[in-house]
């Protein structure tokens, strides 16, 4: 059986040249289907790595407890910031202050959302992949900035040496950041006092970024805020606090990704079964004359099966070649809703999205041939030899 199933494989893709153009069919819509699935959900892995990157297991974020779901909503008074440089399993803090302004895109000219950043100094330490590629750090004290090098590739005037209003008072970009691909690359940082005063927020910030002595003293710290109600904060670990702000928008971009694949996938199985329907029908008596011959149903059924198969795995292939050519690596930004603001991020084309796709191409490529195949397995001998 299995040498029949061999001989008559080799003869079906030994013939597909001849239908090329029908052939063709089932190739570039599986094509169609793994590109777009792949490539959507490459949007949903980018995101969500680039927020992860902006996580490390021995730093954490402390927030105003209750209603603070994020930075922009938490207000932590200077009473509380200097009670927690006393806490002990904290290493080194940076009081920051976060806030947004309305800024034009590069691609479009509307405003949008841009993240400034009032640190003070220790948070290049708790941060070590900060680091300048060009120009220089802000002085404590001025109206300096610098920006994140997504900040600056996505928003109209974030340039090195450029003079920017953010609230109403004027900024001096003085130096472009990297930090190795992750959230920061997105905002623009500025000296914390000075924020404070230029944006009338003295005596308050919005969280505290701390760098822990260890992972484990994160329970340390909030045992110490559980056994003291009044101080009235949170602690989360950076890693937990971005995949929580990742969720939602990796969520909605997966699901609208499966949906929409699902759609053309529906598409693609009915193309496949039209193309394979075709190919059994104008080879009757090819078959006819195999079963004749005394080759069984169930390697004419397998053979057909395979033929499908080979072609779906050649659409998931090429769909593949396109997401990752096409879109691995391409620069777009979009709203964080955890954060309301503009994040700028890479398309992620990982071997497991690939790895899905071809599965997503085999199994339609095993449905578009499984019908096809069963009938020509049961095609009558005698009138298929007739070519009726």
């Amino acid at each position: 059986m299995f040498k029949q199933i061999f001989e008559i494989t080799v003869l079906n893709l030994r013939n597909l040249p001849s239908r090329l153009g029908s052939s063709s069919v089932i190739v570039v819509g599986i094509a169609g289907v793994v590109g777009v699935l792949v490539a959507i959900l490459a949007m949903a892995v980018g995101f969500a790595a680039t927020l992860e990157r902006g996580g490390a297991d021995d730093r954490a974020i402390i927030l105003r407890a209750g209603q603070s779901t994020g930075e922009l909503s938490s207000i932590i008074d200077t009473r509380r910031m200097m009670y927690l440089r006393t806490v002990e399993g904290i290493a080194l803090s940076s009081g920051e202050l976060y806030t947004v302004a309305d800024i034009p895109k590069r691609a479009t000219g509307d405003p949008s959302n841009l993240v400034i950043r009032g640190v003070e100094p220790d948070a290049f330490a708790i941060r070590p992949e900060i680091e300048i590629v060009a120009g220089r750090n802000f002085v404590p004290g001025r109206n300096e900035a610098i920006a994140g090098r997504g900040a600056s590739d996505q928003f109209a005037g974030i340039d090195l040496d450029a003079a920017v209003e953010f609230r109403a008072t004027d900024w001096d970009i003085v130096g472009i950041f990297e930090a190795e691909g992750s959230v920061y690359e997105s905002e623009v940082w500025v000296d914390m006092p000075t924020a404070q005063s230029a944006f009338r927020r003295q005596g308050a910030i919005s969280s505290m970024r701390v760098q822990l002595n260890s992972p484990a003293d994160i329970e340390l710290v909030r045992a110490n805020f559980e056994a003291n109600p009044q101080v009235d904060l949170d602690i989360t670990s950076e890693e937990a606090y971005y995949a929580n702000q990742a969720q939602q928008l990796t969520t909605l971009i997966t699901s609208f990704g499966y949906s929409v694949a699902v759609i053309m996938a529906i598409g693609a199985v009915f193309a496949a079964l039209n193309t394979m329907y075709a190919a059994v029908s104008n080879r009757t008596v090819e078959i006819a004359t195999l079963r004749a011959l005394g080759f069984g149903a169930t390697p004419v059924v397998v053979s057909v099966m395979i033929e499908s198969i080979v072609l779906a795995t050649l659409g998931g292939l090429l769909g593949a070649a396109i997401a990752y050519f096409g879109f691995n690596g391409y620069t777009v930004s979009t709203l964080n809703q955890g954060s309301f603001s503009q994040v700028a991020f890479d398309f992620a084309v990982t071997p497991e999205l690939i790895s899905n796709g071809i599965i997503w191409a085999l199994a339609l490529g095993l449905v578009g041939g499984l019908f096809p195949a069963i009938r020509a397995a049961r095609l009558p001998i005698t009138v298929a030899l007739r070519g009726e």
